[in-house]
């Protein structure tokens, strides 16, 4: 038999959790869009493809470690302090690839170069899984 009871309090409880996991993601965009030397937004609708894979790479990088937060928190303040924690890491691994590590990123990106693109969101992603496994123990 369907438990009603049980499903509304699941279902607040989604509603809660995927409400505050999507304004997490929506600031990262903003912080990281901020972060970056170049502006993500123009280049996209220019039609610059290597601004495209960098920015998704960033996004599905820090969405990694969310998830993982969602699912292995049990608070909401947890879950926030495990996304905050989450998106700093993957913002420090950009500023440290690309003024560090590889100088003319921002450039490169700036030219449509798809390679820089594909190289910066492998870089994001291996950032976001390492930090989503790290987040089980």
């Amino acid at each position: 038999m369907f438990d009603w009871f049980a499903f509304q309090t699941g279902a607040t409880a989604f509603i809660i959790a995927f409400v505050a996991a999507v304004l997490f993601f929506v600031a990262f965009k903003f912080v990281y869009q901020l972060v970056t030397p170049y502006h993500e937004r123009t280049l996209i609708r220019e039609g610059n493809s290597a601004a495209a894979i960098g920015l998704g790479g960033a996004l599905i990088g820090y969405v990694l470690p969310l998830a993982s937060a969602l699912s292995h928190t049990v608070s909401l303040p947890e879950f926030a302090a495990w996304a905050l924690l989450a998106g700093v890491i993957q913002i420090v691994s950009f500023i440290v690839v690309s003024r560090l590590v590889y100088r003319a990123l921002a450039a490169r990106i700036e030219a449509g170069e798809v390679a820089a693109g594909i190289y910066l969101a492998s870089i994001s992603i291996g950032v976001g899984l390492l930090n989503a496994a790290c987040m089980t123990a």
